[in-house]
């Protein structure tokens, strides 16, 4: 009887782990916090629109370069991803393309070598840009990068040092812009804004979602003849799980088009800023919205 009364409560264990299993929607976010709120916006449709179970992995070491093959792999089944990453990381590719015929080539690549699919995108570029403080905006007449130029030795620029190193920074920006500067600072990341508010520095580079954006006074200047990739957000999900649960495509297509530069940048500043949780944040921007179905 013990012997039975124990196969029994065996084979319910492990049918309800086969049925858990067969219902759970593995996500992956990137160790970044607008990653971690995009994924919990992500888990937070699903829950609130299927029947399915959402497990987020938040802050994998290595961002793309680990998610990927681990997402071909089939380890997870979906995730936030930016276009300029897959493009130029992801496919390799040396060349950019205007946005829309670069997600599309994007798209179709993907499809057909890792037979997996981008579903997006969410609105928001976080790509690099330049900033300057309003009052020197309105001052000097600046809003797109070329008008640095017409500044030659005005201005002091900083960036964090890597900016400096890689290929497609600071050096590339001023020979493609023919931008001069009086005088360049490499600092920590997390300093750039003290600097500038404290006048130490007049332009800095940024990341146009950047959360300490949100009530800093500064004009983001217009990248006009797009130096910079553009790095769109979508989620990038697997072929696989969306034939086996096809109504997640619907699903996650709540989220196109939802997100400006600017709100994006005000949920990561009420994360890094104000303290407030992810998941709160995540919540409360979609009933904002209007796109929850329920409380």
């Amino acid at each position: 009887m013990k012997t039975t009364l124990l196969y029994l409560l065996t084979s319910l264990f492990l049918f309800v782990g086969c049925q858990n299993s067969d219902t759970t929607i593995r996500i992956a976010t990137k160790p970044m916090t607008e990653q971690f709120i995009l994924g919990e916006m992500l888990a937070i449709l699903i829950a609130n629109n299927t029947s399915l179970h959402p497990v987020i992995t938040k802050g994998i070491g290595g961002g793309t370069s680990n998610i990927h093959p681990a997402i071909v792999k089939g380890d997870f089944d979906l995730y936030p991803e930016y276009t300029g990453t897959g493009w130029l990381v992801v496919l390799k590719k040396n060349n950019l393309l205007p946005p829309q015929q670069l997600y599309d080539q994007l798209a179709e690549a993907y499809r057909q070598q890792f037979h997996l699919v981008w579903i997006g995108p969410y609105g928001f570029n976080n790509t690099y840009s330049l900033a300057v403080k309003e009052e020197n905006a309105r001052k000097f007449g600046l809003q797109k990068f070329s008008d640095l130029a017409r500044y030659p030795d005005q201005f002091r620029f900083g960036a964090e040092y890597d900016f400096f190193e890689i290929h497609e920074g600071y050096d590339a920006l001023c020979k493609f812009y023919n931008l001069k500067f009086k005088k360049t600072m490499d600092m920590d990341i997390g300093l750039k804004y003290e600097a500038i508010k404290s006048d130490k520095i007049d332009v800095m580079n940024i990341f146009t979602t950047d959360g300490q954006l949100n009530g800093a006074r500064l004009t983001v200047l217009e990248d006009d003849k797009h130096f910079f990739p553009t790095y769109y957000c979508a989620t990038v999900v697997r072929e696989e799980t969306l034939q086996k649960h096809p109504e997640l495509k619907q699903v996650l297509a709540k989220m196109n088009h939802i997100l400006t530069d600017s709100e994006m940048s005000e949920l990561n500043y009420l994360v890094e800023v104000a303290g407030q949780p992810e998941h709160d944040v995540a919540l409360n921007f979609l009933k904002r919205k209007g796109i929850l179905t329920q409380n």
